[in-house]
C-alpha cells in the first residue's frame, strides 16, 4: 500500500509563505480555528500556542495549504492529499535547495505565469532555454526559496 505524505518548508514567517504558495498553485490556505478552539477549551495546549492570522486562529509557527479538490477533515481543515506544511525555524536558508518545487503552466502560457508569480512575490533568477528540450524559469518564493516554472 503506498504511503500518504505531504512537503514540509521550512520558513520564517509560516503563514505568509502559505499565503503565497496558494496562491501561487490556486490551494486553499486550511482553516485548523475550529480544532484550535477545541484544543484551548479542553486544556490540551495554551494560548502560546497560538497566534492569529487574516482573522483565523492558528497555531504559532505553521501553516498549511492543500488542493481544493482533495478530501479534508471537517473538523481540523487538514487535508488528506496533496499538501504543503510550512513550519518556522529558527535558523535562515542557507545554499541551494536539494528540493524543490516545479510550476506548469499552460501550453504557451509561461509568461503570463511567471508575471502573475511576480505579482504574488516572487523573484526571476534565471532563464533556462534548452530548446526543445524545455524552457523554464528559475525563481524564488518570498523567503528565497528555488523553484521552477515551466
Amino acid at each position: 500500500m503506498a504511503l500518504s505524505w505531504k512537503l514540509v518548508i521550512d520558513s520564517t514567517n509560516a503563514p505568509a509563505l502559505a499565503d503565497f504558495w496558494a496562491a501561487a498553485l490556486e490551494y486553499e490556505v486550511e482553516d485548523p480555528s475550529a480544532l484550535i478552539e477545541q484544543l484551548l477549551a479542553s486544556s490540551h495546549i495554551g494560548e502560546e500556542a497560538v497566534t492569529e492570522h487574516r482573522g483565523r486562529k492558528t497555531f504559532r509557527g505553521y501553516a498549511a495549504i492543500r488542493h481544493p479538490e482533495d478530501p479534508f477533515d471537517q473538523i481540523s481543515g487538514v487535508g488528506h492529499g496533496r499538501r504543503l506544511l510550512f513550519q518556522d525555524v529558527p535558523e535562515g536558508r542557507s545554499g541551494k535547495n536539494r528540493l524543490h518545487i516545479d510550476v506548469h503552466s499552460e501550453p504557451g502560457g509561461l509568461d503570463k505565469l511567471v508575471a502573475r508569480l511576480e505579482g504574488l512575490g516572487a523573484t526571476r533568477v534565471r532563464e533556462v532555454d534548452k530548446g526543445p528540450a524545455g524552457h523554464w524559469w528559475i525563481m524564488q518564493d518570498p523567503e528565497g526559496n528555488e523553484f521552477c516554472v515551466a
